[in-house]
This record gives structure tokens, C-alpha cells and sequence, in this order.
């Protein structure tokens, strides 16, 4: 018999997966449960609701995308540079073969009006990382208003390299984050 935590992870594995390839709205429990591994009765006893799951699946991009600016900001030793190394970590992102755009802009896309939780846990993650960016915006020196300009290149590149499938995006916005970055610094 599987224990509750080998099979926590086996459906958080499966869901993040198959909700990040196909969609949440698209992809039932009994998918979840069969690419997982184990029962249904097992699925609900880790995880009651789909809901639960997700904010759960979220929870964890979060973790991955926190570590994932940590390790590229931890390669660069300048504030300016931990700042260019977002769009960095963002072109090593685009160029994976299962990159789909943000988990956290597609799951409110889809449940955000109707799901507080999930939007709740969208709007953090972009809270979060918008305050990043201001903390590193202001090791740099410059003003506070470049962090928002910053944050909002990312996103608008995430978005960008998930509809037009190329990875060019990461670039132009580091490209434009550069020139923000010095004319505030001028």
C-alpha cells in the first residue's frame, strides 16, 4: 500500500504535468488518478477537491520559478546584472521543449473569476515577484518606478514566447530591460 506522501507527490508530479500540457479545465481527476498511479479513493484522501490540487500544483511552480531566479541571480555578482539575469533564467525557461507560458497566467486565465483560491495564489506569486524585482531595483539605485516597468517586460515576454512559440521574447525584453535599467541609472 502507498503512503500518503508518496502518493501526495505522485499526484502533485501528474497533475502539475498534465495541467500545465492540456489545461486545467480539460484534464478530470480520473486522468490525474491514472497518470498517477493510484486509486481514486487514494487521490481524494491527499487531495479532496481539484481545487485543493491546484493551489497545491501552484504552490510548487512557485517554488520552482523562486529557485529558478535564485540560481540565475546567484551566477552574476552586480545588481544590475542579477536584475538582466530575470530574462536570463526567462530564455533558459523558453527554450525547454514543455514550456506552455506561465502556469500562474493560464490558471488564472482559466479559473481566476471563478476560483478565489487560485487567484489568490496567482495574484501572490505576481506580488512576490514584483517585490523581487523592487528589492533588486533598489540594490541597483535606481528608482522605485523601474520595478514595475521590469516586472511588467517579463510577464508580457512570458506571454509572448507562449503564444508565438520561439523563445526571441526573452531577449528583446532583456534587451529593453538593459535600456530602462541605464536610463534610470543616468
Amino acid at each position: 500500500m502507498i503512503d500518503a506522501e508518496t502518493a501526495r507527490e505522485q499526484v502533485l508530479t501528474a497533475a502539475d504535468r498534465l495541467f500545465y500540457t492540456r489545461g486545467i479545465q480539460a484534464v478530470g481527476m480520473d486522468q490525474v488518478r491514472a497518470e498517477a498511479g493510484i486509486s481514486l479513493k487514494k487521490l481524494y484522501s491527499v487531495y479532496p477537491s481539484k481545487d485543493a490540487l491546484l493551489v497545491d500544483v501552484l504552490k510548487h511552480r512557485t517554488r520552482q520559478w523562486d529557485s529558478g531566479l535564485a540560481a540565475s541571480a546567484a551566477s552574476v555578482d552586480s545588481p544590475r546584472d542579477k536584475l538582466l539575469a530575470i530574462y536570463d533564467f526567462l530564455d533558459g525557461w523558453f527554450t525547454q521543449d514543455d514550456f506552455r507560458g506561465c502556469a500562474f497566467i493560464n490558471s488564472f486565465g482559466e479559473l481566476g473569476a471563478v476560483s478565489p483560491e487560485v487567484a489568490a495564489v496567482a495574484r501572490t506569486q505576481k506580488s512576490n515577484f514584483q517585490h523581487y524585482v523592487a528589492t533588486l531595483v533598489d540594490e541597483v539605485g535606481a528608482p522605485p518606478s523601474l520595478a514595475p516597468q521590469l516586472s511588467i517586460l517579463a510577464e508580457g515576454a512570458q506571454t509572448t514566447a507562449a503564444i508565438s512559440g520561439t523563445p526571441d521574447a526573452a531577449a528583446h525584453a532583456r534587451a529593453a530591460a538593459a535600456t530602462l535599467i541605464d536610463a534610470a541609472l543616468a
